[in-house]
């Protein structure tokens, strides 16, 4: 038995360890997924926390594996996992059964899983909790109580901050579609010998008024006595899905803009802004400046929104505003505005409003050298990330010597 609960400790830190890290990566992905469940379950009120409890949620699931593993403030560890996946157990059977959304979001972007292979997935660990659960008072704490609250306390800290620095400088791992490096229409294609979509279709005829409903293999072409009602479609098996499969750009008066920037051979800066009325006017003029520099400098420039006509309307400022998809668009990028740099549909670069480089380096004839060192990752969050590392890392095999000091937790 004491093997066993020694593999379940490992398995349950390292997964709800990884679990919080790649949700922490990306937190604006985690609340897009709350949201995407609240709007499911008719929840709508609870949209504008969708952030907040987006991280509570991954920084509960790291500092519980955390805690687990470490031996820090184990017992407490082993009852944060069990409440969670008490809440979530069930909640993913839920899903799986009425499928309100196709993707649990479990390990962000990183991973994806359908209902069904979560539900399957936290079975499998809700076993693991349970051999834990178990054996939670044999469990003995291996400093002072004071020192483990304060360990806990400090990584806590730590990593709800490592969460915001994502937020502001952009993912530390991209493991979205529209990565750098990534070639939008080659993402775009269904790969030859790939299944697609499978779609029944019916047509209805109306005759002597009374409507019938017709296939592809029997519908009266020749009978004009029939006449023409309605076509239905409905989808029978699902097939590939490429992995960008929604990326389109419009002009204000509906011109589709698509073709015309993946093609073009020079470097396209894309200005993105979810939302104008979100966004930080400051921030927003940073970049209209940059618009104009690009402009002069032989760069194609636009600015791609999904606010609406009246929003837009508010901006008189000799920029032409194109419209894309608020899905698209938040899932190119997570910063409001962010930046895409394109040649010849490669995505060269990609920048939040707070590491954006100045403008004086963008200009038409760049090379792939200086635009790769205009993409580095911020220091700060690297410099960040590395140390966050090496303390929980010290912290997990410092826990491996530490003697026992007595008594069981408290």
């Amino acid at each position: 038995m004491k093997v066993l609960r020694l593999i379940s400790k490992i398995i349950i830190g390292f997964v709800f360890m990884f679990s919080g890290i790649v949700k922490a990566v990306d937190p604006l992905g985690s609340a897009y997924k709350f949201s995407d469940y609240f709007q499911a379950f008719h929840l709508e009120f609870l949209q504008p926390f969708s952030l907040i409890l987006a991280i509570l949620l991954f920084t509960a699931e790291f500092i519980s594996g955390f805690s687990v593993l470490s031996g820090y403030r184990q017992k407490t560890g082993i009852w944060g996992v069990m409440i969670l996946m008490v809440i979530f157990t069930p909640l993913t059977l839920i899903l799986a059964i009425t499928n309100p959304v196709s993707d649990c979001g479990c390990f962000g972007d990183a991973i994806h899983l359908t209902n069904w292979q979560t539900f399957g997935k936290n079975i499998i660990l809700m076993i693991l909790t349970v051999i834990l659960f178990t054996g939670k008072n044999q469990v003995r704490q291996i400093r002072a109580a004071k020192k483990e609250w304060l360990i806990i306390l400090m990584v806590i800290a730590l990593f709800v901050i490592f969460s915001l620095l994502n937020i502001r400088y952009l993912q530390l791992f991209d493991f979205l579609p529209y990565k750098t490096g990534i070639s939008i229409p080659e993402s775009m294609k269904i790969p030859e010998g790939k299944r697609v979509d499978e779609y029944s279709t019916t047509f209805i005829y109306e005759k002597d008024g009374e409507n019938k409903e017709f296939t592809l293999e029997n519908y009266p072409a020749n009978d004009s006595t029939w006449k023409f009602v309605d076509q239905r479609s409905k989808l029978v098996r699902k097939g590939y899905q490429p992995p960008i499969h929604d990326f389109s750009i419009s002009a204000p008066d509906g011109t589709d803009l698509t073709s015309e920037i993946l093609s073009c051979q020079g470097y396209s800066l894309i200005m993105i802004s979810k939302r104008l009325k979100d966004a930080d006017p400051e921030k927003l003029e940073r970049g209209f400046q940059l618009g104009v520099h690009c402009m002069m400098t032989g760069i194609g420039f636009y600015i791609v929104t999904a606010s609406s006509s009246a929003e837009l309307m508010k901006y008189n400022n000799g920029f032409t505003f194109c419209s894309g998809d608020e899905t698209m668009l938040k899932t190119i990028i997570r910063a409001n505005p962010g930046y895409m740099l394109l040649k010849s549909g490669k995505i060269s670069g990609k920048w939040s409003w707070a590491n954006l480089p100045p403008k004086e380096q963008f200009f038409n004839n760049m090379t792939a050298g200086h635009v790769e060192r205009m993409n580095n990752k911020s220091p700060v969050l690297v410099v960040y990330s590395l140390m966050l590392s090496a303390i929980v890392l010290v912290l997990l095999i410092s826990s491996l010597f530490v003697r026992n000091k007595g008594g069981s937790e408290n």
